[in-house]
């Protein structure tokens, strides 16, 4: 019985490989504009249902990470199985994520996994367990800009490069965000297990409202320009113009109506 537990919590959730299955199916619409007419439709799917996997990879790195350094716990919590519906509230952990993508197209850190630090074995591994999320989004945006660092472009649909390009931006606006070192956020957990424990009990009641005062400051116009200049300059590192990224928000935002006619971008 325990050993068939164990498999069950550590079983691919079927939400998980739907959210993969729409992925992949807008993708190939998006490619093959078999919905020519419905394009920035086809690409909203493709980026949401990337962004949500990608939020579930991010969390399942943080739990794989932590089986291995010491707390079993997170397998009997349903962490190792992917679902978004096991990371903490779903409201907080999914729902907001999408609706400040609606918004604004940041990539806002989502979900949590409650790891038991008392159970993990030193301080660089607890280090490392905070740090693998963010490492996740930027291996996400590797990927996604491969076709572009690697000059492998030829081919590839206009709408379907914009669309990477897009959801490569919210995977390196997450990992930025993330790997700031503020009390709530992955770039604090890294930093945590080397402060004094006075300093650490100080802090802690600043952590629930780490992440709001991150998206306060990205209101401040001078902020916002330096945080997204930031962004494009990681992005241009890999190959990607700012044009890629502004007409993949434009297809995404198909409510607004998509960019008409062909897009301005060569090669």
């Amino acid at each position: 019985m325990t050993t068939a537990f164990r498999r069950a919590d550590r079983r691919v959730s079927p939400v998980f490989l739907a959210l993969v299955a729409a992925m992949a199916v807008s993708g190939w619409a998006v490619w093959s504009e078999k919905l020519a007419a419905n394009t920035g439709f086809a690409v909203f799917l493709f980026v949401v249902s990337g962004w949500v996997v990608s939020l579930c990879l991010h969390e399942y790195a943080h739990a794989r990470t932590a089986l291995h350094s010491g707390d079993l716990s997170v397998a009997d919590k349903g962490y190792l199985t992917l679902n978004p519906l096991k990371y903490t509230h779903v409201l907080l952990s999914i729902v907001l994520p999408v609706i400040f993508l609606l918004m604004g197209g940041i990539g806002l850190p989502g979900g949590a996994v409650y790891i038991e630090r008392g159970r993990i074995r030193g301080r660089w591994r607890d280090s490392l367990i905070s740090a693998a999320g963010p490492l996740t989004n930027v291996l996400f945006a590797v990927v996604c800009t491969a076709p572009f660092w690697l000059h492998g472009l030829d081919g590839v649909p206009v709408p379907f490069r914009c669309a990477l390009a897009f959801l490569a931006l919210l995977q390196v606006t997450a990992a930025i965000l993330n790997l700031l070192p503020v009390p709530g956020l992955d770039g604090y957990g890294v930093i945590e297990p080397w402060l004094s424990h006075s300093l650490r009990r100080q802090v802690e009641p600043i952590a629930p409202f780490g992440l709001l005062l991150i998206f306060g400051l990205l209101w401040v116009p001078e902020l916002n320009r330096a945080f997204f200049d930031l962004v494009h300059t990681v992005l241009g590192a890999l190959g990607v113009s700012e044009m890629y990224s502004y007409l993949g928000q434009e297809f995404f935002r198909f409510w607004q109506g998509a960019p008409g006619g062909v897009c301005p971008i060569n090669g």
